[in-house]
């Protein structure tokens, strides 16, 4: 039983350097890259960060694909991937904590006038502008999970009023939660900023339409750091020339990399990060490794995800 590392994403972290990671975690496993794969069919796990249909044809004993991230939605969609074959996500720390660093940033970035100083400064121009008062600005947070939760005691520690929202009801201590379909254009009417962090699923591909972007406060940022489907960036574009909302800030987009002919790169409504907001796997390496063992050991998997929920 092999396990093999193959991100496919060198600009990123090489597959040999998360290999020699996770063998210094577990000296005695037995860890490939395409450089060194040998004979495929003692492959049984797959670590990625996107599933090929080659590696489906090439590794008949393939038992466990491990995504590389959180999410798992175009593995999980793959018409290709037998029956037989499990999913694993990771839930790492180190993700989560540079996601909800993203939207601090972004959000503090409108509340200082960031821009407008670097723009004053660009002018040699001495233009005092107030902040936003943070104990006034309500932040929303969409989706309450490992990331989602981290997002919204990051920003309520700041000082703004921490406003959630989840398909099912959660609990976070300072944060006024909000549940269901129902509940989501009351809580986009209320705040200053709307920071998603949701997975995609049947039901939150496109959810962000023009009726959904209407409900948004007028004026109000709309951060981005879950999917790229989850926005009709078409419709997204329509909104921000209404003024609502007023501000987007992508980390993600529907096509990735954004295509340069995209409208997005040049709108003066909309900010682009290159899916940075979660760049650090961290101590999650751990859990790959661990995974590998109890996949041997026919023991139960970390973080596995249900097929038919898609997450």
């Amino acid at each position: 039983m092999a396990l093999l590392i193959e991100t496919g994403m060198s600009d990123w972290i090489s597959d040999s350097d998360i290999a020699r990671d996770i063998q210094r975690l577990h000296p005695g496993a037995d860890i490939r890259t395409p450089d060194t794969l040998g004979n495929p069919d003692d492959i049984t796990m797959l670590a990625v960060v996107g599933l090929k249909d080659e590696n489906l044809r090439r590794l008949p004993n393939l038992k466990l694909v491990q995504k590389l991230g959180a999410g798992v939605e175009t593995i999980v969609s793959n018409p290709n991937l037998p029956d037989h074959v499990r999913i694993a996500r990771l839930k790492p720390d180190a993700p989560a904590q540079g996601i909800a660093e993203w939207f601090v940033a972004y959000v503090l970035r409108h509340q200082r006038h960031m821009a407008f100083h670097e723009a004053a400064q660009s002018r040699a121009e001495w233009a005092p502008k107030a902040p936003i008062y943070s104990p006034d600005t309500v932040v929303g947070v969409l989706g309450l999970g490992h990331i989602g939760a981290r997002s919204a005691k990051m920003l309520r520690a700041v000082g703004f009023q921490v406003m959630g929202w989840s398909r099912s009801p959660k609990q976070i201590e300072g944060v006024t939660c909000l549940h269901g379909d129902a509940a989501l254009p009351e809580l986009l009417d209320q705040c200053d900023h709307v920071c998603a962090i949701l997975p995609s699923t049947p039901q939150t591909v496109g959810m962000f339409d023009a009726r959904i972007l209407a409900a948004m406060k007028p004026g109000s940022q709309l951060l981005n750091a879950g999917r790229g489907d989850l926005i009709d960036e078409t419709a997204l574009i329509a909104a921000l020339n209404n003024g609502t909302p007023g501000h987007a800030v992508l980390d993600v987009t529907s096509t990735e990399p954004l295509p340069s002919e995209s409208p997005l790169w040049t709108h003066p409504g909309v900010t682009i990060t290159p899916h940075v907001s979660g760049w650090h796997l961290g101590e999650a390496l751990a859990d790959v490794g661990e995974n590998f063992q109890r996949l041997t050991a026919a023991e139960p998997l970390l973080h596995e995800v249900d097929r038919a929920r898609g997450y």
